[in-house]
């Protein structure tokens, strides 16, 4: 199925590849600070969760801070189970890139990256063709932001963005991919929380950040995929995204897919396309967008995406069984 993929060949049924990774912490009872530097533990942990829920892919590291981290940002944790704040050393000026940042080509070889790519070669061993092996990376604006201090507001656009910062953030994020998938990696998910407002020409430039990845990606026979951020969507934006061919699936959340414009701009896209299920779901009895099972029901029956996934990791506090109710309640075939 992913193979065809590569080649523009939808599958006969969405590939189910929910992002499930620091719910192996509260399985192995630690901390995720710990969790996240154990490859033993991420290892037997996926393979039990994979266990229960039948999924298509395994998401072997997930880790929104990891690029940070290994440009030199500290990480502050506040509770073990939440997700830490992070600094930059020296001085950084809101927009500017932080004094004393790594050079990329150490970077990739810092922070937990060596871990992410041991828990891949491991899981590679162990399941072998029996799932697709996932991991995630920083989209180039998100982390550019990051580096920045950029907030993700309404009003952001791609002229706020420093050019070096781009420039390292999709430098990094293509090093690190190519790792990934060298190491085994069979789908790599972009994940871009941040996006500004976007013009034909800033698309273009986005576009081009990403295409040194893509195209790695793609060498190495993996999927790329591009998530797009949660919430906040519009059509006008989604439009000005579909309107282009692009070598990877564009991946949008369910929210947007509930509305009539973005839906007609998605189902008539060339590109292949998923849906992510919020994260919402799976902490509140009563998700925020109603009832899960039946607008997934119907969008995997009438629109047919390439995949369902998750808007982002499920957090590590989540409730297994409440995890668990969410999952099951997705279709897995079409009719």
């Amino acid at each position: 199925m992913m193979k065809g993929l590569l080649q523009g060949i939808l599958p006969a049924r969405p590939l189910f590849l929910p992002i499930l990774f620091s719910l192996g912490a509260r399985i192995e009872n630690v901390p995720l600070k710990t969790f996240l530097s154990n490859p033993t533990k991420i290892s037997n942990s996926l393979r039990r969760i994979r266990t229960h829920v039948h999924s298509d892919g395994v998401a072997c590291y997930f880790d929104p801070n990891l690029e940070a981290e290994a440009l030199g940002a500290t990480l502050q944790w506040t509770a073990e189970d939440q997700p830490p704040s992070v600094g930059w050393p020296g001085r950084a000026e809101r927009g500017q890139l932080p004094e004393g940042i790594r050079p990329v080509e150490q970077a990739a070889k810092s922070g937990r990256i060596a871990v992410a790519i041991e828990v891949i070669r491991r899981l590679n061993t162990l399941l072998r063709d029996d799932s697709l092996l996932m991991a995630g990376v920083t989209g180039p604006f998100t982390l550019a932001a990051r580096m920045t201090q950029l907030e993700p507001e309404e009003t952001l656009r791609f002229e706020n963005f420093s050019p070096a910062a781009l420039e390292t953030a999709a430098s990094l994020i293509t090093q690190i991919s190519s790792a990934y998938v060298a190491s085994g990696a069979n789908l790599i998910f972009i994940q871009e929380e941040i996006l500004p407002a976007l013009s034909a020409e800033s698309r273009d430039s986005w576009a081009a950040l990403l295409s040194p990845a893509i195209n790695v990606i793609r060498f190495y026979e993996a999927l790329p995929v591009l998530r797009l951020p949660n919430g906040g969507s519009s059509a006008a934006r989604e439009e000005v995204i579909f309107e282009r061919g692009w070598d990877c699936v564009i991946c949008v959340g369910l929210d947007a897919l509930l509305s009539l414009p973005s839906r007609r701009i998605v189902e008539s896209a060339k590109t292949p396309w998923g849906v992510a299920l919020p994260l919402e779901s799976f902490q509140t009895e009563e998700p925020k967008s109603g009832n899960v099972h039946l607008p997934v029901h119907d969008i995997i029956s009438e629109m047919r995406p390439a995949i369902v996934t998750t808007a982002g990791d499920v957090p590590a506090g989540t409730d297994l069984k409440r995890v668990l109710k969410v999952l099951e309640s997705v279709p897995r075939h079409v009719s």
